[in-house]
């Protein structure tokens, strides 16, 4: 522990629970999956809350979802290098890939640039959570419409609603993450 100069004690990162993603993970452009200016583009944001109901400022966010025609296939070689360092410079603004990664800004909030995913069923947008204290990747669903799917017809209307972003104007969805507490978002598991 550390102390500051009003006498508090801080934790130090060796007192904290990690891992710590900020680093190395978030890339350049990682939030703009759609074409820069694409006409049918949509904006799928939110806030990412602990257990307490405070923002999460160092989280990332992976999405993966499906092309306009459902195709699964995304864009290979969407992202530049850079030639000197090999570092990523971003991505060529031309292609749409199917998968972004977004860091959260100080006040727990993020935002994804995508067009319509395709799904048969219901349109959906997956997510996988990273934040300190997590010690397993959590995944869930953004879905951008309400109805009859196999996943969501097996939850509580509460529960269901969690998975549900929420339109807005100007082709916006607001999908907030709880990370667990009173309205927790639905994650899912994998085997």
């Amino acid at each position: 522990m550390t102390e500051n100069t009003t006498g508090q004690v801080l934790p130090t990162p060796s007192h904290t629970v990690g891992p710590f993603y900020g680093y190395a993970l978030p890339f350049p452009e990682g939030e703009q999956v759609a074409p820069k200016g694409h006409p049918d583009q949509i904006t799928l944001h939110g806030y990412v809350w602990d257990g307490e109901g405070k923002p999460v400022p160092d989280a990332i966010l992976e999405f993966w979802q499906a092309a306009p025609d459902g195709s699964l296939k995304g864009a290979p070689g969407s992202m530049r290098r850079n030639p000197v360092t090999g570092g990523y410079l971003g991505r060529n603004g031309t292609d749409f890939t199917g998968f972004g990664r977004v860091a959260t800004d100080a006040d727990g909030h993020y935002a994804l640039y995508t067009l319509p995913p395709g799904n048969a069923g219901l349109p959906y947008i997956s997510v996988c959570v990273f934040a300190r204290g997590l010690l397993h990747h959590l995944y869930t669903r953004a879905y951008l419409a309400d109805g009859a799917d196999p996943l969501l017809d097996s939850l509580p209307a509460e529960r269901r609603a969690t998975l549900v972003a929420q339109p807005g104007e100007r082709r916006t969805y607001r999908f907030d993450i709880r990370l667990q507490g009173e309205g927790e978002t639905v994650f899912l598991e994998f085997q």
